[in-house]
């Protein structure tokens, strides 16, 4: 059964059965939700990305697209990125 899952131990990470599971997700979910809250209430460029955008489901697909083929150097780079609507810097490799 260990080959099934590549070495990775479910049951102790994630505790014994669906209920551990269920719970683990949830709190994963609760932290997902208050971070967002937070970033509502106190970050500038959030608040101006979400009124540009509308809701939430719009907001993480265009993550979802940007994300998908473009590097962001950090998170504060990809909101800076969206609010100019520019390409990002790209870093030169000098190998």
């Amino acid at each position: 059964m260990s080959s099934r899952r590549k070495g990775y131990h479910l049951e102790h990470n994630f505790g014994h059965g669906q209920h551990h599971l269920a719970s683990s997700l949830l709190t994963l979910n609760l932290l997902a939700f208050l971070f967002h809250t937070v970033l509502h209430l106190v970050d500038d460029s959030y608040q101006q990305i979400r009124q540009k955008r509308g809701t939430r489901k719009g907001f993480f697909q265009d993550i979802l697209a940007l994300t998908k083929y473009l590097w962001f150097e950090s998170w504060q780079q990809l909101l800076d990125f969206m609010l100019s609507d520019s390409l990002p810097a790209q870093s030169t490799d000098s190998s």
